[in-house]
């Protein structure tokens, strides 16, 4: 019977068996299970952020790289800092883009009312010998300067004219409100005729001595 039982022993199934870590839950040779078990629990401790078992002594690193909010630079809003690399890329609203039109850099915040000015400007179109709404150009071109087959040019190969990068230009202050220079224009009126008539005064007095 001692013989059989040698006889179906297998080695190499004895070195893969396995078992599961009561702590890490993870598989183990069962030949090292206790000794694993015994580390395990003494030194690593599972996050209950994300579920990774760290070394104790490095938990406190592992949440602030990992899991700790993040205050932004920019916007000083508190970000979970499992979006904090949307907020950055999408959502912060100081966050640095640049204008479609003139590649002028700004805050995302001011950016669409930047853009709804800068779009209005116009470029002179040198085929068409128009003068076309930045907004409006690459449909202009597509539109309107078909090549030869009457398909239309890749707009990846048509861009906006070349110009200067800079914000659009200052509003011009308002001109002097008309009515100011009317009530002005009454009283120079006003004082001339009081002046004239003091003169005629003072003649007629003149005339009777």
């Amino acid at each position: 019977m001692a013989a059989a039982a040698d006889a179906g022993y297998d080695p190499s199934a004895a070195l893969t068996a396995t078992s599961t870590c009561a702590h890490c839950k993870r598989e183990i040779p069962s030949s090292n299970i206790d000794l694993h078990s015994a580390h395990c629990a003494r030194n690593l401790q599972k996050c209950e952020h994300c579920g990774e078992m760290v070394a104790r002594k490095l938990m406190d690193k592992h949440y602030n790289e990992d899991h700790a909010p993040v205050n932004c630079d920019l916007c000083k809003e508190i970000i979970q800092r499992e979006i904090w690399d949307l907020h950055k890329r999408d959502q912060c609203p100081q966050r640095i883009v640049a204008c479609e039109y003139c590649e002028f850099e700004l805050p995302a915040v001011e950016l669409h009312e930047h853009q709804d000015v800068c779009g209005n400007r116009t470029e002179f179109c040198q085929k068409c010998k128009k003068y076309i709404r930045l907004r409006e150009w690459l449909g202009h071109e597509i539109q309107c300067h078909a090549n030869a087959n009457g398909a239309a040019e890749s707009s990846s190969a048509r861009t906006i004219p070349a110009r200067e990068v800079r914000p659009p230009p200052p509003v011009r202050p308002a001109r002097p409100i008309h009515g100011a220079q009317h009530k002005r224009l009454l009283f120079t009126i006003a004082v001339t005729g009081i002046a004239v008539m003091i003169g005629s005064i003072l003649f007629q007095r003149e005339e009777g001595f």
